[in-house]
């Protein structure tokens, strides 16, 4: 991993995980007002029980990803990130918010593709070998690299 991809990484991680902590505590305190509460669930026209459920899903998503290895729950917590924002988005769309409502969770969805995209190797499902690497004395190529690199690990 290039050191340039290293730190765009832990950036955008790190602003992630701010962003998803800082929400998730607002939901799980039900503050009335800020990104995420309650003013804002019940625009929406979501039920404010809905709050506990999407808090510790966020906190729990930030220790998954932050955490060293789990690249499984890793993967989870992405995925939930992306469901969650891109839900968010959609709803603030639905309701014919402005650009001042749906930019938080705007910048948090892509905040988590950049994080997922640059994310090491070691943090990632499957490391695919280039094509032509040697595994265990195995020239390996296509997609046979990646079947034998997902068995041996």
């Amino acid at each position: 991993m290039k050191k340039r991809d290293k730190i765009i990484y832990w950036i955008a991680t790190i602003w992630l995980a701010l962003g998803m902590l800082s929400t998730g505590l607002v939901q799980l305190f039900k503050a009335k007002e800020g990104q995420g509460g309650v003013d804002m669930i019940t625009h929406l026209g979501y039920p404010v029980y809905l709050l506990t459920l999407l808090a510790i899903w966020k906190i729990c998503g930030v220790v998954a990803i932050l955490i060293p290895k789990f690249p499984v729950l890793k993967e989870w917590a992405y995925a939930g990130f992306f469901f969650v924002m891109s839900g968010a988005i959609f709803s603030h769309v639905a309701m014919n918010d402005g650009i001042i409502e749906i930019f938080p969770s705007l910048l948090l969805l892509i905040l988590t593709a950049v994080s997922w995209y640059f994310r090491p190797l070691d943090r990632k499902i499957i490391p695919v070998k280039p094509a032509g690497a040697v595994l265990a004395g195995k020239e390996l190529s296509g997609t046979a690299a990646v079947s034998e690199t997902s068995q041996i690990n």
